[in-house]
């Protein structure tokens, strides 16, 4: 812009070019980038990783080969071959003098405790997220959920996958490997995932992550694939944006495969309304959940998606446990998060967008393959939600033996089950949406006990009259500590709602139009 117009000339050019069209492609870069928080980052490869076979025998090799950093991040790590396996080989690269970061949640990998002091005494960096603190009685309800690990800044891995052997199944007990996936990223988008690994880092302590060591040259661009890292923090809910944004504008395929899948209202319309739209609109669940009293609850969230066309597919072996989606081959997400209010709002989760038509391709091509291992869920002829086939005479017909259950349960499915319980009694007192038979033996098993809970509030009072004191005086006490806690530091917490701003997008400097 000349520099010798005058202030009103300057501020009818400022107005031209802010109303000046913009091309379509940075239409929707925009509306992506404003939905997840996350600008895109090009020149990068990725490669799509299955199960517990490709993805820990890739980051085994990673860390082994690490020159000058790990970063390690796991909701879950637990005392077990594999969990000793993992940490051997960060103690191993901390004693060579390579710099090893590990975060753990405190809930996730409560029972690896075991092997937090010699990791300590090795010179690993560990830092464990959210433990119990008197100040915050309900803090538990957060969860770092992230599985994450990035190498040099040369290579990085985004997953479903914790470090438990249960992934690794167990043929003895008819335990089949655990469904899941993961990525393999190389390229600039890596520095995206050390910026979400920081902000995690400084959540967990008091002092931030610091410099890490540079690479000895300039690190060029290895491939021409576009990612966003989309780190989800509770209350921004940027993965939920991206998730509806994504539902709405599909306009031939939205292929979803989740764990612990229970839709709000607001994503249960978007599927409902593409998949009336004419998009082919699929959803691949477990065949029965690890906590089982829940598996009528999250059929009953399946009749009005089957309803309005879209169509629901329970797998048929030990566990699936992937968070993905594929979109109209040209789209499509990897990570941590499920399909829930406990993911979308209230937990750290860490997911990858990747717009390229061959990973996109790769990823509807697996997705086939797994419904070859699946049954659809159908409405009857009675207006029933019922599996077309019963499992067992799925696996024999195919020739594969039939795999046991999941036998641990999961704070993720739990959390969800609370939201989907909370959300079957709520429209049982105010009719706000129609239930279903499925939902019946919820609501006479919670009508037994709220008739129990009051019987004993009559009998004994001082039964239900203690335990609601002490948490009234805990509540209390903690917001105490809090007020002076703030009172002491008034700038601790200015600017903690507010999203960091990706490394891409800083370096824009605001010429996308984002602001």
């Amino acid at each position: 812009m000349p520099s010798n117009l005058d202030p009103s000339q300057v501020a009818v050019a400022v107005a031209s070019e802010s109303t000046a069209p913009v091309p379509e492609a940075q239409r929707w870069d925009r509306a992506f980038a404003r939905a997840a928080g996350a600008a895109p980052s090009d020149g990068n490869t990725v490669r799509l990783l299955l199960d517990a076979g490709e993805n820990f025998p890739a980051w085994r090799e990673a860390i082994a080969n690490a020159q000058r950093y790990v970063l390690f991040e796991s909701y879950l790590i637990l005392d077990d071959p594999l969990g000793r396996l993992f940490s051997e080989a960060l103690i191993a690269k901390a004693r060579a003098g390579v710099r090893v970061c590990v975060i753990f949640d405190w809930l996730g990998s409560f029972s690896a405790r075991a092997l937090w002091d010699p990791m300590r005494e090795a010179g690993v960096e560990l830092r464990i997220f959210n433990s119990p603190r008197l100040d915050s009685p309900l803090a538990w309800l957060s969860r770092d959920h992230r599985k994450s690990i990035v190498v040099d800044g040369d290579i990085g891995f985004v997953s479903g996958l914790c470090v438990d052997a249960a992934w690794e199944g167990d043929p003895a007990q008819r335990l089949e490997p655990w469904r899941d996936t993961g990525v393999e990223i190389c390229g600039p988008a890596v520095a995206e995932l050390e910026l979400a690994f920081a902000a995690m880092w400084a959540q967990c302590g008091e002092t931030a992550l610091g410099a890490l060591p540079a690479a000895p040259e300039a690190r060029t661009a290895p491939g021409n694939v576009r990612v966003r890292v989309v780190a989800g923090i509770p209350r921004i809910a940027g993965t939920y944006r991206l998730d509806l944004l994504i539902a709405s504008v599909a306009r031939r395929q939205l292929w979803l495969t989740d764990a612990y899948f229970v839709g709000t209202s607001a994503y249960t319309q978007a599927l409902r309304a593409a998949a009336v739209d004419g998009v082919d609109v699929r959803l691949l669940v477990p065949g029965a959940s690890d906590i089982p009293a829940l598996s009528p609850l999250s059929r009953a969230g399946y009749r009005p998606l089957l309803e309005a066309g879209v169509r629901v597919f329970e797998w048929n072996g030990t566990m699936l446990h992937a968070k993905t989606a594929v979109a109209d081959g040209t789209w499509a997400r990897v990570g941590s998060t499920n399909l829930n209010l406990a993911s979308w709002m209230s937990n750290y989760e860490l997911d990858v967008a990747i717009e390229d038509a061959a990973f996109a391709q790769a990823m509807a091509t697996q997705y086939e393959k797994d419904l070859d291992r699946a049954t659809e869920v159908v409405l009857t002829s009675r207006n029933r939600v019922r599996r077309a086939e019963p499992r067992a005479t799925v696996a024999r017909e195919a020739g594969e033996p039939v795999a046991r259950r999941a036998a641990s349960g999961s704070a993720g499915r739990a959390a969800a089950g609370a939201v989907s319980v909370g959300s079957a009694l709520g429209a049982a007192l105010t009719n706000r949406r129609t239930l279903g038979p499925a939902e019946a033996g919820l609501l006479a098993t919670m009508a037994l006990v709220v008739m129990g809970v009051v019987l004993i509030a009559a009998l004994w009072p001082r039964v239900i009259a203690w335990p609601i004191a002490f948490l009234g005086a805990w509540l209390a006490l903690s917001w105490l500590l809090k007020s002076w806690s703030l009172w002491r530091s008034p700038r601790r917490t200015q600017g903690a709602d507010v999203l960091p701003v990706p490394t891409s997008q800083r370096q824009a400097g605001g010429d996308d139009g984002m602001g």
